[in-house]
């Protein structure tokens, strides 16, 4: 870690997932100096979008289906939509292509 200083700060989380940073959170408010390490080159963990294959059509990256964290309680109070979050609630979450063009969803 070379240039920083950890002990400037009450917590060290490692890792800017979900968890990571909800506990950040939860710490720098209730007054403590916090810092977040995250290997990755952005925070979010396994949550990313991404547009992979047409314009328009964006994909969930490595997981996909996020009800747990739409009726978060820990996750409102943050006021996240504030900083852009937009649930999407499709009509079908999955779905298995089968022959003839039809799905199971």
């Amino acid at each position: 870690m070379s240039g920083i200083d950890v002990a400037r700060h009450d917590a060290l989380v490692v890792g800017g997932g979900p968890n990571g940073l909800a506990a950040a959170i939860t710490l720098a408010e209730s007054g403590r100096s916090v810092l977040v390490l995250e290997a990755a080159a952005s925070a979010g963990g396994a949550v990313a979008t991404e547009e992979l294959t047409l314009p328009g059509f964006r994909h969930d990256v490595f997981s996909s289906v996020y009800p747990a964290g739409a009726a978060s309680p820990v996750f409102e109070a943050m006021g996240l939509e504030r900083h852009g979050l937009r649930w999407v609630h499709p009509r079908y979450c999955a779905a298995h292509p089968l022959p003839g063009g039809r799905a199971a969803q």
